[in-house]
């Protein structure tokens, strides 16, 4: 796996014993994983047995282990991927069983978690549109303009929706040409 330096860093901070101990490395690992898969968990900032450690360095600890983990169920990391990146940040072995233990724990909700963010942008699957000529505007001022409304069925998802929006000849044309730059831009992808 391959982690940028601040995550690596903030690795190395809660593999050091005297940063965390035993006792607040293993409180530090289940706050971690609750805030992943509930909500409603309780703070890392706000817990008791974690009041020794800088607050600063408690939230770059978070924010690492928090990116490690998810990176980890993103890839399906086996043990030996696991222990090798958390070795290279310094981690004993009693750490390294206890974190791998609690991911396979929790992969299931982290796959879940993972599963439901929906990063496709919906898929065009209509087109409409209309030639709407203006005369006069709120203000009774003669326009003379046309326009076009364009209507465009998408799908996301199995779930329809629609998206309307007004330009004038000057956009569409823009538009139209943008989307044949793509189209090209993607045939030739496909071609090498």
């Amino acid at each position: 796996m391959e982690l940028s330096e601040s995550v690596m860093k903030g690795l190395q901070n809660v593999a050091d014993p005297n940063v965390f101990d035993l006792k607040s490395f293993t409180i530090f690992t289940e706050l971690v994983f609750d805030s992943l898969v509930s909500p409603q968990c309780e703070s890392v900032l706000g817990h008791p047995e974690l009041k020794h450690i800088d607050q600063t360095t408690l939230k770059h600890c978070h924010a690492a282990a928090t990116t490690f983990i998810l990176e980890g169920v993103k890839q399906n990391a086996d043990k030996s991927t696991i222990s090798s990146c958390l070795e290279d940040a310094r981690f004993q072995i009693e750490r390294v069983d206890l974190l791998y233990t609690s991911l396979q724990k929790n992969k299931t909700n982290l796959e879940y978690l993972l599963s439901s963010i929906d990063t496709c942008p919906p898929h065009i699957t209509d087109a409409a549109w209309r030639l709407e000529y203006c005369i006069k505007n709120s203000h009774l001022h003669k326009v003379n303009q046309p326009s076009y409304l364009i209507s465009l069925n998408t799908e996301r998802g199995g779930a329809s929706s629609e998206i309307n929006f007004s330009c004038t000849m000057e956009q569409l044309q823009d538009l139209v040409g943008k989307m044949k730059d793509a189209a090209k831009s993607l045939e030739r992808a496909s071609q090498s």
